[in-house]
């Protein structure tokens, strides 16, 4: 509904545009990992040192294995070890094994990590082919990977079963059923009466400027 970035798409093929500080990124990758062990050892809910210890290995190794699955089939797909895929499947080691973390071996971990790199892989070239512009990756890590991670409790781990893996499909067909309803009405309403996207002027003058008058790199040279 919001539609693609200007220029993302040209002769009907995607052109990338890159992010100002890959060094920047990846600290901010670290950054999420790092958060990523309070979230998911958090979420046991319980002060059990030995179950908390094991969904914080579980969380690092899935991590570590979604960034080697990535950079892997990144380079045996383009040719090339592309950082920004590398980072990304870090995050999607990290959104694979969210739901089951507490459930898994550190050995199954790391299958679904590397799963979940692939995944991310996969799904950016996808989205890529649909004409989808998904600039941070974001569709590929949290939705293509939290459906693998999901799908994963029912494959892996204690609660491994046939009958919990279809538990798990529904679950999340009904998530997807709620989001996709309500966020179309929430989208379509402020579309069609304060607007969705800035203008095309504001677009390439930047945000930055458009709203706050001001721009985050200034030219010193003038």
């Amino acid at each position: 509904m919001l539609g693609s970035r200007l220029g993302k798409f040209k002769n009907g093929k995607s052109v990338p545009i890159f992010g100002h500080n890959i060094p920047f990124a990846t600290a901010g990758v670290l950054i999420l990992w790092l958060g990523w062990f309070g979230f998911n050892g958090g979420s046991v809910l319980s002060a059990d040192p030995e179950l908390t210890s094991l969904v914080l290995v579980t969380t690092c190794l899935a991590a570590a294995a979604g960034g080697i699955g990535s950079a892997i089939t990144s380079l045996f797909k383009d040719k090339t070890f592309d950082l920004t895929m590398f980072l990304n499947g870090i995050l999607g080691g990290l959104v694979s094994i969210t739901a089951g973390a507490d459930q898994m071996s550190p050995d199954e971990s790391i299958v679904i990590g590397l799963i979940g790199g692939v995944v991310v892989v996969y799904v950016v070239t996808l989205l890529d082919k649909l004409k989808l512009d998904d600039p941070v990756g974001a569709i590929a890590v949290h939705l293509g990977c939290g459906i693998w991670g999901t799908l994963a409790v029912g494959i892996f781990g204690e609660l491994a079963s046939v009958s919990q893996f279809i538990s798990q499909f529904f679950g999340v067909i009904t998530i997807a059923a709620f989001c996709l309803t309500t966020s179309f009405l929430i989208l379509f309403t402020i579309k069609k009466t304060i607007g969705l996207r800035v203008s095309k002027e504001e677009e390439i003058n930047g945000l930055d400027k458009s709203e706050h008058g001001m721009s985050a790199y200034p030219d010193f040279k003038n």
